[in-house]
């Protein structure tokens, strides 16, 4: 891969593993010539993203998206460091396993406030504060999938807090488009991860796309991750408050 992004610093949060499509866009933005920050919410992941960071030649630090404190804090350290963003990759979701079976209407109040929280209100917190540190010509990437827009099994209110993320992408890019800063999302395709994994008949999703997309196959984590790249980078200049799909195709057909 070229160096699309020589000279250019990311900021990619969500990482939960080395089968993360976080860690593959990581790896992705390492490769292309970016300086990496990769951040983690506890001493759970502590030490496998800070191993990760230290590959990439980057830098780990500690952020809970569900606390403005710790996403100041996340500034100030960067402040501190003098580092300037010209990327910020969100690939952040949580909704409880319980939530995440049966009916929608049974979902619970404080559930629905926990997944929306988490999944669609932190991107908003994390471009409130760190915007300051955003370059001139920056993007700000944040991770989606089609059960936003259709009600996929199991899925429930992770797809309303889906839903809920790629409208706060198009409000962010208008705000946030004046100062030449694009905030775009990548849907992407079911891929076998951590979080995959706890939505009911993933393996069934899996074989569904693989049969009917128009390329016969799922996509990889990274394949989404050359879409980031492609996103974080000056070749999509003038293109924000998109959802661009990378799912082999399947969110254009119909009925089969």
């Amino acid at each position: 891969m070229t160096a699309l992004l020589a000279g250019k610093t990311a900021l990619v949060s969500g990482i939960a593993n080395r089968w993360s499509i976080a860690y593959a866009i990581a790896r992705a933005y390492h490769g292309s010539g970016a300086r990496l920050v990769l951040t983690y919410e506890g001493e759970r992941t502590k030490d496998d993203v800070e191993k990760m960071a230290a590959e990439c030649g980057g830098i780990a630090a500690m952020c809970d998206v569900s606390s403005d404190e710790s996403i100041a804090a996340l500034r100030a350290l960067l402040e501190k460091d003098g580092t300037r963003l010209d990327a910020m990759v969100h690939s952040i979701a949580f909704a409880r396993k319980e939530e995440l079976s049966g009916r929608y209407a049974a979902t619970s109040r404080d559930g629905f406030a926990l997944a929306l929280g988490v999944s669609a209100y932190s991107l908003v917190a994390m471009c409130r504060e760190l915007s300051p540190l955003f370059a001139p010509s920056s993007a700000v990437i944040a991770m989606t999938y089609i059960g936003s827009v259709r009600a996929v099994p199991s899925y429930n209110v992770m797809g309303v807090a889906k839903a809920a993320l790629e409208s706060s992408v198009r409000y962010l890019a208008a705000d946030l488009g004046p100062d030449g800063v694009r905030v775009n999302a990548i849907s992407a395709g079911p891929i076998k991860t951590a979080s995959a994994r706890a939505v009911g008949g993933f393996t069934s999703i899996l074989g569904e796309v693989a049969a009917k997309s128009p390329l016969r196959r799922n996509a990889t984590a990274d394949d989404v991750a050359n879409a980031a790249v492609f996103l974080a980078s000056d070749l999509s200049a003038a293109v924000t408050g998109h959802v661009l799909y990378v799912d082999s195709g399947y969110n254009v057909i119909g009925v089969p």
